[in-house]
């Protein structure tokens, strides 16, 4: 039987409305465990850059641990502590979005800090963690870098990508690449010098502060030492307070 032009137009608006409800609903239905993984995921990757949390399977264990033994805080360009955005209201580091930060002016971001004890009960930091965000070759590229206590040696990293190409700048996520961090130095002296990925594999001499790049991945490797240099740059006055006795930690 031939429907007429308003009966075919109504049927629509009305399926699309039914659908879109349903949509809708189940996307409100499914945004408390979205934002429960998404949590899990931010912070397996910042015990990761500290220590290695492969045997743990259960994510409520996870979870546990990093409230065990992570204090946060944030920071602003300057080095000093932010309790409060612009409206007055309280911010926490886990619910920095660094990627949406990254949009704004360097002096307008906020800068999350993650520290690491291994002894909950003590005062001592055993690790400072910095999360970090930039542009790889295809799309973003993000990392945590963890620095020991002297704020100067590196712990460990765990990078993060969208879209590098697998088996070239993908490789930035492998353990194999992230364990050539491990021990290398990001200040010479009191200058700022970052650490750096050189072009090619098992390049002799290096520096402490230089890694083997990533054959056939130059750009992306060239991506991660801008990353690593801009925030490095960014924590730089927290890192010197806290290194000045001026950070409210302790350092011994």
């Amino acid at each position: 039987m031939q429907r007429s032009n308003t009966y075919i137009i109504l049927f629509s608006v009305a399926l699309t409305v039914i659908l879109g409800g349903l949509l809708s609903l189940a996307s409100v239905g499914l945004k408390p465990a979205q934002q429960k993984q998404i949590e899990l995921d931010t912070k397996k990757k910042i015990l990761g850059a500290v220590m290695d949390i492969s045997s743990y399977n259960d994510p409520n264990a996870i979870l546990a641990l990093y409230d065990e033994k992570v204090e946060s805080m944030i920071v602003d360009i300057n080095g000093d502590e932010v309790t409060t955005d612009q409206k007055g209201n309280p911010v926490t580091a886990e619910k920095v979005d660094i990627q949406k930060n990254y949009r704004f002016p360097a002096n307008e971001r906020l800068f999350p800090v993650y520290k690491f004890k291994e002894d909950p009960s003590s005062d001592k930091v055993d690790a400072y963690i910095f999360p970090m965000f930039g542009a790889g070759l295809w799309d973003w590229i993000s990392g945590y870098m963890a620095l020991e206590n002297d704020l100067n040696t590196i712990k460990g990293v765990a990078f993060d990508h969208k879209q590098e190409t697998p088996g070239l700048g993908a490789r930035i996520t492998s353990e194999e690449v992230q364990s050539r961090f491990v021990g290398k130095k990001v200040f010479e002296g009191s200058e700022l010098v970052s650490v750096s990925m050189v072009k090619g594999e098992g390049n002799a001499g290096l520096t402490e502060h230089q890694v083997d790049g990533m054959s056939g991945a130059t750009l992306t490797g060239k991506g991660v030492n801008a990353m690593l240099q801009s925030y490095l740059g960014y924590y730089e006055s927290y890192i010197n307070k806290v290194k000045s006795g001026n950070g409210k930690v302790a350092l011994n």
